[in-house]
């Protein structure tokens, strides 16, 4: 095969995986916000219990098939990860039931300044000035809308705080895991989901009790609020197997001006 035809296999799956992510990102933000906005589901801990179970059992599945392959990962690296992780999208779920579907993706954004910070403190990475600049007209975007957009509240712009940072030092942790033990994402999974997804479903109800004075158990189902939750879990797991992707799409937004 040509170097040619290499490079436009590239590309086309390169594409392919970027308008996979697009649709994903925003069918998973849509059908949350429904299911808690429309249909009363505000148990957003409990939620990310049952989006962590679905991985797990995606995970498991995908193991028997042979697809992924035993790795080593230190129970302590699996606890501090766990940790970050939790705070991280039930952080980004409560963000998004306490706010507005504009603020919560302005939170988002934040993250790419609040990633350099972290690279600055941790790793010594040095930046250009016009990458400063760039970063910059970020937080400026980020503090109008936060100034300018009336849905913005105390409770909903904490959660949305919590959020950005455990995310940010989640993805810092996830690539420096990858670096240091050599796992793919879907290995991460393995060592990481069943224990996401056994933490969050004990302790999810309680802390949702905390968050809303509502329990999980008294909601009333039906047939539409089970079929949201169960499009959140499968769409969810895209989300989860692209934190390794979106790190590295972070650095590939300053790639051109970045400098070791």
């Amino acid at each position: 095969m040509s170097m040619a035809v290499k490079d436009e296999k590239k590309m086309a799956l390169d594409v392919a995986a970027w308008a996979f992510n697009i649709v994903t990102s925003v069918g998973i933000i849509i059908v949350n916000k429904a299911l808690m906005a429309t249909y009363g589901f505000s148990f957003a801990t409990t939620l990310t219990g049952m989006h962590f179970a679905t991985t797990t059992l995606m995970v498991f599945f995908l193991k028997w098939l042979g697809h992924i392959q035993n790795s080593q990962l230190p129970w302590s690296e699996r606890l501090k990860f766990v940790l970050f992780a939790n705070f991280s999208i039930v952080g980004m779920n409560v963000s998004l039931m306490w706010n507005s579907v504009g603020f919560y993706q302005i939170a988002k954004l934040s993250m790419i300044p609040v990633s350099c910070f972290l690279e600055i403190v941790l790793d010594n990475v040095r930046y250009s000035r016009d990458t400063k600049l760039s970063i910059l007209v970020v937080l400026l975007g980020v503090a109008i809308c936060t100034v300018t957009d009336v849905s913005v509240n105390t409770k909903g712009f904490v959660a949305a705080f919590i959020a950005v940072w455990s995310t940010a030092l989640q993805q810092y942790y996830v690539h420096y895991l990858q670096r240091k033990y050599s796992l793919g994402s879907f290995n991460l999974l393995a060592h990481t989901a069943p224990i996401q997804a056994t933490s969050l479903l004990l302790l999810g109800p309680f802390c949702d009790y905390w968050l809303t004075d509502k329990r999980v158990d008294a909601y009333n189902y039906t047939s539409i609020s089970l079929v949201s939750t169960s499009k959140s879990s499968l769409l969810d797991i895209k989300e989860v197997h692209g934190i390794s992707w979106s790190r590295n799409t972070i650095r590939l937004s300053f790639s051109c001006t970045l400098k070791g």
